[in-house]
């Protein structure tokens, strides 16, 4: 069982950055696979970016690649993900989750057992 606790979101302008983090409460972050989503308002929640365990990989969603960055500190048992250039499309809940996924499956919320409770991010223009 783990828990976790996600920070870091805010409002911003347009072309400005964030830095969200997502703290594991209960096990070593170590072990799982753990990925963003992101929901906006009226829509589906989508894929962002996803650290597979056991450095299987590091995957983006096309919408955010280049402007995005995730990161895992196991020593503090926190994922980061850095996020630049944001623009008004990037509106919405982002919400950390762990899993024992591999790459295969790593875009997909349903591979992942864990959730963070969500935190609003909002670009203005």
């Amino acid at each position: 069982q783990v828990q976790l606790v996600e920070s870091g979101g805010g409002l911003v302008q347009a072309g400005g950055s964030l830095r969200l983090s997502c703290a594991a409460i209960g096990r070593a972050f170590i072990t799982y696979s753990v990925g963003w989503f992101r929901q906006a308002p009226g829509k589906e929640r989508e894929f962002v970016a996803t650290t597979i365990r056991w450095n299987g990989g590091i995957f983006y969603a096309d919408s955010v690649k280049g402007r995005f960055t995730i990161s895992r500190d196991n020593s503090k048992n926190t994922v980061y993900l850095q996020m630049n250039n944001l623009q008004p499309e990037d509106t919405a809940v982002y919400s950390c989750a762990a899993g024992p996924t591999g790459s295969t499956t790593g875009r997909s919320p349903n591979a992942y057992a864990y959730w963070g409770q969500g935190t609003q991010v909002t670009v203005s223009s």
